[in-house]
């Protein structure tokens, strides 16, 4: 679900806030974007509303609802000057999800919808940042003209379903490479130690790596916070590795700090759900994406390199 709006508003939700915001049902949200250190705005240039209006005008939005709890998680400049970015996560009885929306710098407008990159080539700084920071495992030729970066989470519903549309389009094409970065959604509550031993099978064996998490993705409704460790350990020997060692692993603190440099890199290129891919650096939800589709995008990012 790309924006908790779409997931939990009845028809009048839709009508008074969410009409032009973008709808996706294969996408999972995460409370934040990327830090506020981030953005070329500070808090001194671009005027901030403060939490208290912001429950305020929650409040008068969506305050009918009773079933509805809210939770202001962000307040910071956007990287578009002068609009302030807010994000607010949001919990009911059908689920709980994630939106983020702009407020003016006068304070009386609230802008709902994506901010994008423009220009003649708008992609080029995330693909940048990509190169200087990827650090997962990757599948398909080295020296492929498109690299496929994905941003997922193991406990993620909407990542398991996409996994072999992804794998399918690898089998095909052989102009694309995928990397894979861990993002551990907050909200799911085994999924950091999971992506902790996801990290340390890739260390041991790119092979096992990709085992091992279609074996996880297989397993979500198995494994729980209480049995992670036991499950996570039994898949890990069935992939190929040795399952103690990987556990050991995993519980080192430079492995924390490997996951948590991939999580850092998304929040940096303003992933705010899973599954998230960047084509060339383009990003995109893939959550339900059909095959055909992301060929699409493939085949046309490396006939742009094939010009180049």
């Amino acid at each position: 679900m790309h924006r908790f709006l779409a997931l939990l508003a009845s028809a009048a939700f839709l009508a008074s806030f969410a009409g032009a915001q973008q709808k996706h049902s294969s996408h999972t949200a995460v409370p934040g974007s990327h830090a506020a250190t981030q953005n070329s705005h500070s808090a001194e240039e671009t005027k901030l509303p403060s939490e208290e209006t912001v429950n305020a005008f929650m409040h008068e939005m969506f305050g009918y609802d009773s079933t509805l709890t809210w939770r202001v998680v962000d307040i910071k400049p956007s990287e578009a000057a002068g609009l302030a970015e807010v994000t607010v996560a949001a919990s009911s009885p059908k689920g709980q999800d994630t939106t983020v929306f702009y407020v003016t710098a006068d304070g009386k407008h609230a802008v709902v919808g994506q901010i994008i990159p423009f220009g003649a080539h708008p992609f080029a700084a995330d693909l940048q940042k990509l190169k200087e920071g990827v650090n997962g495992p990757s599948r398909g030729p080295a020296d492929a003209p498109v690299t496929l970066v994905e941003f997922s989470d193991l406990q993620c519903p909407h990542c398991k379903a996409e996994e072999p549309t992804v794998d399918k389009l690898l089998e095909d094409d052989k102009n694309v490479r995928l990397v894979f970065q861990n993002f551990p959604l907050p909200m799911h509550d085994w999924a950091m130690k999971a992506a902790e031993y996801a990290d340390c099978v890739g260390t041991s064996s790119n092979g096992a790596f990709w085992k091992f998490i279609e074996s996880v993705y297989n397993a979500q409704s198995d494994i729980t916070s209480a049995n992670a460790d036991e499950k996570l350990t039994a898949l890990a020997d069935q992939s190929g590795v040795k399952g103690s060692d990987i556990a050991e692993c995993a519980a080192k603190p430079e492995t924390t700090t490997r996951v948590q440099h991939s999580i850092d890199l998304g929040k940096a290129l303003n992933v705010t759900g899973t599954p998230t891919a960047f084509i060339n650096g383009r990003q995109m939800n893939i959550g339900g994406m059909p095959e055909q589709v992301l060929k699409q995008f493939v085949d046309f990012y490396a006939s742009q390199a094939g010009q180049k």
